[in-house]
């Protein structure tokens, strides 16, 4: 390591934390936004959060937002929610510092939140290990009705009515038999499109496709727009309950 990189190193380890944002009393979301996620998805899901009933203080954590992500940040939060992003394997290299923190987030009554990318995490090959089983590209599956990763639109089950809704090389999820987990949504297959989940005292709740997604993203890709993001708010309160 040369002087300059010596200098920097000194400089990381002796610099005093920025202290945390004041708070607003309401109950803290912290949605990450970073090198793990993509433009527009962190957004969508905090505005998601927002217009949920639960009257959430939504804040971005990062490595370069105001609040890190960390474990101080983390106390704090009522739910934290992994948003889409690019390649699993990818975005795994940049959280799996983080998996321990997570993971004890969720254990101790914190409610981890996953769309897409944040699904594929919440599983063990690579993630965070918060399912009762892994996760699989839904593309992969016999029967699929979706065959390669570009833009398009799912239909799902969702709580016995069928909806469709955005979709980008989303997972579905591998449960083992006897797991706790309630499925909410799943693919015309059969395959598992979302559910929550008990961890610890807290609970996951993931989804394979985008109930979170905007009017932006279906004509950015040439789609016709789908609404559901009352079937996201579902989410939301899944994860939220009990």
């Amino acid at each position: 390591m040369g002087s300059t990189g010596v200098r920097g190193a000194l400089r990381r380890l002796f610099r005093k934390e920025k202290p945390l944002p004041p708070r607003s009393g309401r109950p803290l979301a912290l949605v990450y936004r970073g090198p793990a996620s993509l433009p527009g998805c962190s957004e969508a899901v905090a505005g998601l959060l927002e217009g949920s009933r639960w009257g959430f203080d939504v804040r971005y954590t990062g490595p370069r937002e105001e609040i890190p992500l960390s474990a101080e940040a983390l106390a704090g939060a009522a739910v934290y929610a992994q948003p889409g992003g690019g390649d699993l394997d990818r975005g795994y290299r940049h959280l799996k510092r983080h998996r321990d923190l997570l993971r004890d987030f969720v254990a101790r009554g914190g409610r981890y939140l996953g769309f897409c990318l944040g699904g594929y995490l919440a599983g063990a090959t690579p993630g965070f290990a918060l399912l009762p089983g892994d996760t699989d590209q839904y593309i992969a599956t016999p029967g699929a009705t979706v065959d390669d990763e570009e833009d398009t639109l799912v239909d799902v089950r969702w709580r016995g009515r069928d909806r469709t809704v955005f979709f980008q090389d989303g997972p579905c999820f591998l449960l083992e038999p006897g797991s706790r987990a309630s499925v909410l949504a799943t693919y015309p297959n059969g395959a598992v499109a979302a559910l929550v989940t008990p961890y610890g005292a807290g609970r996951v709740a993931v989804v394979g496709p985008h109930p979170e997604a905007t009017d932006d993203w279906f004509t950015d890709a040439g789609l016709p727009v789908r609404h559901a993001q009352d079937l996201g708010l579902d989410l939301v309160d899944a994860v939220m309950a009990g």
